[in-house]
């Protein structure tokens, strides 16, 4: 399905916190009189198997507008979906651990799986596939599988990069069902900028360009 336009530095400490307020309502919290200084750092709170939702990215205009002007015709695939302007794509998995800041670095451990959907850029006979995101907290990247023309090129490549800087208060909808974390800015990465420059035969995507605005909402309840 084609798109139509409405389609640094990360700080791990927003991320971090971010990620914290989210996992909080998910787990119990350790109780502090069972806390030891002898063992090594425990979560203070985890959500052992993610069960969805979704994640979704609400396209800037000006990433659309770059796309337009490199020719590059942007689609979906797999379980993705267009939905008002944002490229929405099913979580299928993953799991999230938060140990007190200063105990661990980074303090947030984890990932959010997406298999079997992602995005699409075709120019000139040429469709790149990115697709199976997994968003690691820890590192604020999501990395995922490149495709060119159908044929694998690389599993696992970094292909964006998060800020966390303008993330907005965590909410919860459907009665406590669902948590929705929103606002963190998603970036081209250099790796995945130079795989589309190099493909393409451009210089102009560079890890500037943003992608558009993360909003991630989660089922609250582990598997």
């Amino acid at each position: 399905m084609a798109l139509r336009p409405p389609l640094r530095p990360l700080r791990r400490l927003a991320v971090g916190a971010a990620v914290l307020a989210l996992t909080l309502p998910l787990a119990a919290c350790g109780d502090d009189a069972d806390a030891s200084f002898d063992g090594p750092p425990q979560p203070v709170a985890e959500i052992a198997a993610v069960q969805g939702k979704t994640t979704a990215i609400k396209l800037d205009k000006g990433f659309v507008e770059a796309l337009d002007g490199l020719g590059l015709t942007p689609g979906v695939t797999g379980a993705a979906r267009l939905v008002k302007g944002s490229l929405v794509f099913p979580i299928s998995g993953g799991n999230v651990s938060v140990y007190t800041p200063g105990e661990v670095s980074p303090y947030v451990i984890g990932q959010l799986q997406h298999e079997g959907s992602g995005l699409t850029l075709a120019a000139g006979g040429t469709t790149v596939r990115l697709s199976n995101f997994n968003v690691d907290p820890g590192v604020s990247r999501v990395y995922g599988d490149v495709a060119v023309n159908g044929s694998t090129a690389v599993t696992n490549a970094y292909l964006f990069r998060l800020d966390g800087r303008t993330l907005k208060d965590l909410a919860t909808i459907k009665d406590g069902r669902f948590a929705v974390l929103e606002g963190t800015k998603v970036f081209i990465s250099d790796v995945a900028a130079g795989l589309l420059n190099d493909t393409y035969g451009t210089k102009a995507v560079t890890d500037q360009l943003l992608v558009g605005i993360a909003k991630i909402t989660v089922n609250t309840k582990s598997a």
